[in-house]
This record gives C-alpha cells, structure tokens and sequence, in this order.
C-alpha cells in the first residue's frame, strides 16, 4: 500500500474511533458499523480520484457529492430525481429533518433510540462531514496535525452529551486514533522534529541528525496524550439532573461520611414528562396487593428560597442493615411491611435510587450512601442505577383521618425548619392560604383544603408545556393564571402550608405506574412526578396529591375513607393514559380490568408499527440495505463516470506522461517522446490536429502559429522539439532537464489563448481521446491476425486420415 494510501486509511480510522464517542447516546451501538460503511464509501472515492489524479478541488468535489449522494439514498429518495440524484427538493427535506432531530434531542432521555430519521441524519451527516473535512486535510493536503481540530469537535461534542459517562475512555479512544494519523503522514514532515526530542546521537562518530520518524511520532503524540489526559482529569465534570442521566458521584468517598449538595430536579422532570416516546424507566414487582398508591420516590426538596424548590446540604453515612423509624412516625398508625423488587433500565443513570417511603431496608449491590433526613439513598463517586436490580422494604403507612386531625404541634426543630418562608414570597401566597382553608379546624383539614382546591374545585387545568419558572412571582403566576404540571402544583400547595403553619416538603420522583399482565408495574419516563409532602406528628411525613389527573389520591383524605383507596378515586398518571407504548392496548370492547391488565387484543400504533416492519426501509430490511445501498452507489457511480471518462483517461494520461523522469538513456528518451506525445494532444485537443508527415522543428512551429502562442509558451515548444530531435537524430542524446514543466508551460499558454467554448471542449471532451478508439480498434486488429495465423494449425493436413 502506498504512503497516501495508509494515510487515507488511517483518517477513515480516525474519524470512527472519534465517533466512537457517540456509542453512549444512541442506541442500538449497530449503527457504527453503518457509520464504518458510509465513510469507507467516502474514504475509497477520495483514493480514487486521487489516484487518478484529479486536482485537488475536484477530488474533494467528488467526496462530497458521493456523501450527499449516500444520505439522499438513505433519507431523501422520494424527494430527489430518479431516486437518486438530490436537488433542491432533498434539501428542503434535510432541513426538515434537521429540525426534527433538534427536537427529538430535547425529547428523548440518553441514550436516545435511533427510530428518528432526525436523529439518525444528525449523526451520520456528523460523522460523514467530519470524516470528509479530515482526508481533506490529512490527506488531500497532506497536512495531518489540523486534522485534529474536527476530530476534537466530533468527541467535544459527544462528551458534552453525554454528561461525562466514560469521557476518559473515549477521548483515549479518540486520542489514539489521532496517534495514528500523525504517525501515519510521513517521514519528511515528522523528522523536523527530531532534534527536539531525539536527544544525543546513538553513537560516537554518528551524525545527530533526525531519529526514526516513528519513534519521534510516538513520543509527540504521548506527550500530547498524557497533557490533555491531566488537563481532562483536573476539570470540574458536567453533572445531570435527578431524572436524566448523571453518573457524578458524591461525598468522600470512604463510605462513612461527606454531603451531598443541591440538585435541581425541575427542568429533567419537564422534559420526561414531554418525551414522545414513553420509554420504561423502571420494572416493579411489589408483594403489595393495591400499586395504585406505589410511588417511587428519588428525593425530597425542603430548601426553598422564593425562587424554587432545591434539596438541602445533607450529610451522608454508611447504609445502615436496618433503617430507623421514620422521624415523626408513632406506635398507634397502623403499618404494613412490604417488600418490592425494582429493576433500572440499562440506559437510565440515576444517582439517587428510587425507593418506596418511607424505606426499612435496602439490598442494593455497589457503592451506596444513606441519607438520614429524607431516608434516601445515593450513588458513592459514579455510583448509578444503570442495569441496576435491587429489592426495597418499605412500609405501607395507613394513618387515619381522625389520627391527622389529632396531631399535635410539630416538635419546634420541624417546625422552625420547615414552615421557613422567604420575604420575597408574594403575599398573594398567604393570602390565597387562608381564603382556601377558611372554616378548616386544624392543620390535617387545611392541608385536605388545599388539595382539593387545587385537584378539584379551583379550576386548575394539567399542562406540562408550561414553563418550570423559577422567579419570585412564579407561585403567584401560577395561581393567577391556573395552568402548570406537577411541578407548579407541588410547590405551590407547600408554600401554602409553610405559610399556615404546617411543615411541608416537596418529593420528586415516579407515579404509580402501569400494571403489566405478567404481575409487574411499568414505570415510564411520563410517571415522572412531584408531589407535597406535609408533616404530621405521630404519622410522620405524609403524601398528598394535588396534581389533577396525575396518580392518586391518598385513602386518608377522603372523606369516610377507611383502608386504601376506593379503586374508582385512582386517577391514573399522564404516562399510563396517554403516553404511546409497544404494548398491547385496549380496544373499544375492552373492559376496564383487561385495561388495567394490557391483556386487550388490538395493538396500540407503536405495537403495530413494529410487527408490520414500520420505520425507513434500510433500517428494516437489514443487510438488504447495504445490497441496495451498493447497487445505487454503482449506479451512480457509473451515471458520473460515462461523461467524465474523455476527461479522467486524459488527466491520468497526462499525468502517466509527465510524471516519469528516465535515469538511463533509454529512460530519456522514453521520457522525452513522452512529453513531445503529450504536447501534441494537447494541442489537438485545442483544436491543433497532429501532422504525422512534419518535422518536430516544423511541427513545433505550426503549434506555435494556430495556438498564438506567446514568447515563453513558444520557446518551450521549441525546447521540447529540439529535445526530440535530438533523441530521433543524435547519436548519442543528451537527457534535457525541465520537459515536463515545458508541457505545463505550453499548456497555460493554449489555455490562456483560447476561448471559453474551447477550454471547455478540451477539459470535458478532448479530441484526442480518438487515440483510445485507435488502440482499441489495433487492438482488435490484432486479436483477429493471431486467431487468422492461428487458424491452419488447428486443421488436419490434407490426406491425412482420422
């Protein structure tokens, strides 16, 4: 293989091994392998017109069209003319599809799934441009150490997606690729580094000149490596929000001690709630016999500062065997211990593990710690629930009515805690507190009040394209304008409590979510949910719900309500209601218990879609598409060469010609008849036909003559005439220097002489290309002359018998 030609394959390496980095965005990780094909395709054509060799301009001209031609194939066929060839149309079309990838990028939760043809376009188009922009560079121009610049975007990119999960591993990944490309470009430009970093020659008596470019090369590129690994490792790490993907450990680290710090849930749970596909976040299975009341619950927000809502600075231990009676919880409320069985995505990265509350014991594998006042448990430096299984015991709390209306005063720590309300907070708040509960006779009525004033009587309308907002007017906005989603209910009903009095709290994490035929709970990414949490003493904390139409209402705040919740107050969250799943849906006959089960006949779209092979016909039909992906590529291929076959034969000839240069007599002269060869064509092919019956003295001048040609251009005829001569008559020739650039000379100067409608003629179809019709037919002439001589050999002698 040639230098440019490891080069080459070492930039289409490159550039995998950089998008290497996007593996953990996407999924399935099939498409890399696409990825591989595309750019190959890519990286073959660019050593093809090179190889022929085209100018520089034209060879990246080439690339580039193939590349639109491949996403038009794969994205754009019924847009573009004869499903093949793009045109303004395609472009429209990109566009749109551009557009769709930027908002499946806000909807989808990492990785996301590579159903979007938006998606899948941003990405391969990436890697395609990416892999483009560095065999330009790297290769075409020969100049690999800029080709970094696009790689280092490629991975920047990812690993800002990726919220710093395995960031390490691919920069080396990418970094190692790079290593390569440097390495591969060649001695001439790596021995100018070799006094740098050769040090002393090996030897006395040898000249300390350049070392091995090889050993040069790896040392450049692990100095460079081992600097931006340091500069990587010491930068503060992006870390993710409660619901999305985080993977940003906490605390010191030993097990025994450290804090957590403030997190800010709210804009993670806004965008799970706007997904389009409900995605399943978590599977539960629970010895519970109702999971309408099954919340999941991550973490709790008792911090408010008028603005929003945000956990405390907490401090954190080991995990305890058995967990403590929660705060508050007294020896008369009646409990039930149950035991759940939860299992994580293996795409969902949580720091904090979803538990029911209040929780009396956790087996959890790898590095957890326990987190007393909201009895949560989180992930020790990088620690996630990612694939994660783990079984809760937890206790099902079923305080009744009159032991909340009992309950005396919070102990003054709670409260002074709790009931804590900024002087920013608008007294339209308070206000709207008491007018709520006015007529209520203790706290455990207030807190009824509020709920129902915000779940059934006020007017208050579910929406969750309503911005989180997070300035000092936002309750008051809210209640004004009576129009938000869990999250603007939440915080506002515990703002209202703080302000009459009563310690509140808001918990964020899942609804009940939807119950599977085989005896398990699908939780999605729409079960996502928030929701007040009041203190009771002798009960402890205690859940509300004041979300309309979002999980359910707790058995104790309605009214005559004994034991668990009447089957018929459920509401059933947005994810289990609305959302679009695989999963068999009911049918219009469906009764409401098969419902609930999913154990309908008819399928839901997304189910049908899947059975009835939907989505984009490459992705479908597998391995067929790289079949049909081949075949349109030949095609198209030969739609371009056919036209441009007069043009490549000539420029590949006049480089065969002009790129020898004879060391031995023979080797002149075949050198010198070649440029004469390929002077004359050129004149030919600018309307100057060759006369055969001329001397090259006379024929030079004849060129000279019909092609205008100015004094320089005239005298590098002359010179190359001159040197044929010398060959065809001297007896013993002298190797002239310069012929070639003679040629080049001459050729300037019948391009610069001639009009537009002859360089175009000479460039697209040159007259002398009939030499290929000439061989081709001698050819022939040939073949049929050794078959005639031939011919009597294969026949018996006359009188010769059999």
């Amino acid at each position: 293989m040639s230098g440019r030609g490891r080069l080459a394959l070492c930039a289409w390496a490159a550039t995998l091994m950089a998008a290497c980095a996007l593996l953990p965005l996407v999924e399935p990780v099939t498409w890399i392998v696409q990825a591989a094909f595309l750019l190959g395709v890519q990286t073959v054509v660019g050593a093809a017109t090179r190889r022929i060799p085209l100018a520089r301009p034209l060879t990246v001209a080439a690339q580039a069209l193939v590349t639109l031609v491949m996403l038009t194939l794969i994205f754009a066929r019924d847009q573009a003319f004869l499903g093949l060839i793009p045109g303004p149309g395609v472009l429209l079309h990109f566009g749109d599809l551009l557009q769709q990838g930027g908002d499946d990028i806000a909807r989808y939760a990492i990785p996301a799934p590579l159903a979007s043809d938006g998606i899948k376009l941003m990405v391969f188009g990436g890697v395609l441009i990416v892999g483009l922009v560095v065999d330009t560079l790297a290769v075409t121009f020969r100049s690999a150490a800029p080709a970094g610049l696009p790689l280092l975007a490629l991975y920047s990119v990812a690993a800002g997606l990726s919220e710093g999960h395995g960031d390490w591993f691919w920069f080396l990944v990418a970094a190692i690729g790079y290593l390569l490309l440097l390495l591969a470009e060649g001695r001439d430009r790596l021995s100018q580094w070799g006094r740098v970093f050769g040090g002393a020659p090996r030897s006395p008596g040898v000249d300390s000149g350049p070392v091995a470019p090889v050993r040069t090369g790896r040392r450049i590129g692990v100095a460079s490596l081992g600097i931006a690994l340091v500069v990587s490792a010491v930068l503060p790490s992006m870390n993710g929000g409660l619901l999305d993907a985080t993977g940003a450990g906490v605390g010191a680290g030993n097990g025994s001690g450290g804090t957590i710090s403030a997190v800010n849930p709210l804009l993670s749970l806004r965008d799970s709630l706007n997904v389009d596909e409900d995605r399943q976040v978590l599977s539960v299975r629970t010895q519970s016999n109702d999971t309408s009341d099954l919340y999941l619950r991550i973490v709790s927000l008792d911090d408010f500062d008028g603005r929003t809502w945000k956990p405390s600075k907490r401090s954190i231990g080991a995990v305890p065997k058995d967990f403590p009676t929660p705060i508050g919880l007294g020896p008369d409320v009646n409990r039930t211990e149950i035991k759940t069985t939860i299992s994580a995505a293996n795409w969902y990265e949580q720091s904090y593990l979803p538990m029911p509350y209040p929780p009396s014991g956790v087996q959890v594998r790898g590095n957890w710690r326990y987190e007393p006042e909201g009895m949560a448990l989180v992930g020790d430096h990088g620690q996630n629930t990612r694939g994660l299984t783990y079984e809760v015991k937890s206790l099902d709390v079923e305080p009744t009515a009159e032991q909340l209306a009992a309950a005396p005063a919070a102990p003054p720590a709670i409260e002074r805690e709790y009931t804590d309300l900024p002087d920013s907070l608008p007294a339209v708040v308070a206000r709207t507190a008491r007018e709520v509960t006015a007529g209520a006779k203790n706290p455990y009525e207030q807190a009824v009040a509020l709920q129902d004033y915000f779940a059934v009587t006020g007017g208050f309308e579910y929406d969750t394209q309503v911005q989180v907002g997070d300035g000092p007017n936002a309750i008051a906005n809210f209640l004004r304008d009576k129009q938000g989603f869990c999250v603007h209910f939440s915080f506002a009903m515990a703002a209202m409590a703080r302000s009459l009095g009563i310690p509140a709290r808001v918990a964020v994490g899942f609804a009940p979510g939807t119950p599977q035929a085989d005896g398990t709970v699908s939780v999605g990414l729409k079960d996502a949910h928030a929701w007040p949490e009041l203190y009771f003493e002798g009960v402890g904390w205690t859940r509300f719900e004041p979300t309309p139409t979002r999980g359910t209402v707790p058995s104790y705040t309605v009214p005559d309500a004994t034991g668990n919740v009447d089957p018929g107050v459920a509401r059933p969250s947005a994810g289990s209601s609305t959302a679009p799943s695989a999963s068999a849906s009911a049918s219009e006959n469906c009764s409401p218990q098969l419902r609930k089960l999913q154990a309908c006949d008819s399928a839901s779209p997304a189910a049908a879609a899947a059975k009835g092979g939907g989505g984009p016909w490459w992705a479908v039909q597998g391995s067929w598409w790289y079949l049909k992906l081949l075949f349109w590529l030949f095609v198209g291929l030969l739609v371009l060469a056919v036209p441009s076959a007069p043009m490549l034969w000539r420029l590949r000839t006049r480089s065969v010609r002009l790129g020898g240069h004879g060391r031995s007599a023979e080797g002149a002269a075949a050198h010198t008849l070649a440029a004469w060869q390929e002077l004359t064509d050129t004149a030919w092919d600018y309307g100057i036909p060759p006369d055969d019956s001329q001397t090259p003295r006379r024929a030079a001048a004849r060129i000279v003559r019909l092609g205008h040609l100015d004094p320089p251009a005239a005298a590098s005829v002359h010179r190359v005439a001159d040197a044929v001569e010398q060959v065809l008559y001297a007896p013993r020739p002298r190797p002239t220097a310069g012929l070639a650039q003679d040629v080049h000379q001459v050729i300037g100067g019948l391009r610069g002489s001639a009009g537009r409608r002859t360089r175009a003629r000479a460039l697209i179809a040159p007259r002398s290309t009939a030499r290929v019709a000439w061989a081709v037919s001698e050819w022939w002439a040939g073949v049929r002359a050794r078959v005639a001589a031939a011919r009597p050999t294969l026949r018996k002698p006359s009188g010769q018998s059999g």
